[in-house]
């Protein structure tokens, strides 16, 4: 019987060779949490659609706050959720509203110690749950929209936010941010551009997160799953306006379009695990159907093999922990 000569084996055989030899290398500094605050609760609100996952109250915040930095974990990303909203999403330029003081909170908790990062969007203000201003016809209306994302910055730069990520998928809303805070003296505010944010079933429990008011749905503006060089132009569009790093939305069903865009840009990859993503590995958990911890830590391993060199995922904390180990 001829044997092989190569014998990749040799480099399975025990834990230490496969760490020595291992191709692909998460690290805690890599991980983003995202996190939500509350307006107008005294205690933290549990996700049902997100078993662990919880709206927090602004004390709330910093204490988790705090132990992600403990963990090692790269940022966090902030959201929102208002007690008011209106037609405009005037809540999310208010510098007394949710979202803009807990930025300040964070800021002045640990805002020395990790990135902070702010959610640049109006789908949590507005109370028709659209990530923008409506015409008279009921479609979102991009350039008018532009203008209050352009206002928006502006708050979040002056709660102290270090990078602002528009996820609104709105044509221009890099430029115009950018204009604007460097026209205000914020040259030093980086931009996250959500640039490949898809039309997708998996943001469902995210809904149940913001407490959305959606009606209907968000195809007209954000891509549409079956496309993948439509991402490349915005990219390439978003790179050409200012942005900073470029996120690819959600991240596990488009492994494939992380990987165009880190070989099409010039820039930081980040790639956001998102609520569906996360929902359906502890439902599946919760029912003994696979093993928890070893498919967390398979995806966050993928989603960087992909390209992505940032990785939004609500198990930063927990993956850092034993990422240290």
């Amino acid at each position: 019987m001829r044997f092989p000569e190569s014998r990749p084996r040799r480099l399975r055989r025990t834990p230490a060779i496969r760490r020595l030899v291992q191709e692909t290398r998460v690290d805690p500094s890599q991980l983003v949490l995202p996190m939500f605050v509350r307006e107008g609760i005294d205690a933290p609100v549990p996700i049902e659609s997100m078993p662990g996952v919880v709206q927090h109250t602004r004390d709330s915040l910093k204490k988790a706050a705090h132990e992600a930095v403990e963990a090692g974990v790269g940022g966090l990303m902030l959201f929102g959720v208002p007690a008011v909203r209106d037609a405009r999403g005037t809540g999310a330029v208010d510098p007394g509203g949710i979202l803009n003081v807990g930025i300040a909170d964070l800021i002045s908790e640990v805002g020395d110690a990790t990135v902070v990062m702010s959610d640049g969007c109006l789908d949590e203000f507005t109370d028709h749950g659209h990530c923008g201003v409506l015409d008279a016809g009921g479609a979102v209306d991009n350039d008018e929209t532009l203008k209050v994302y352009a206002e928006m910055a502006l708050a979040q730069a002056a709660a102290g936010a270090h990078m602002i990520g528009p996820s609104g998928m709105m044509d221009g809303q890099i430029g115009v941010m950018r204009q604007a805070l460097d026209g205000a003296g914020y040259q030093d505010v980086s931009l996250i551009a959500y640039a490949a944010k898809y039309a997708s079933a998996l943001y469902g429990p995210f809904r149940e997160a913001v407490d959305s008011q959606l009606k209907g749905d968000r195809r007209t503006y954000q891509q549409d799953p079956a496309n993948a060089r439509e991402a490349l132009r915005e990219l390439e569009m978003d790179v050409d306006e200012g942005a900073d790093i470029v996120i690819v939305k959600p991240a596990s069903t488009y492994l494939d379009v992380i990987s165009l865009a880190s070989d099409a840009v010039d820039v930081p990859v980040a790639a956001y695990q998102v609520s569906g993503e996360y929902a359906m590995v502890e439902a599946a958990a919760a029912n003994g159907w696979l093993d928890r911890e070893r498919m967390i830590d398979e995806q966050l391993t993928s989603i960087v093999r992909a390209g992505a060199s940032i990785v939004l995922t609500y198990w930063a904390v927990e993956a850092a922990g034993r990422l240290r180990v």
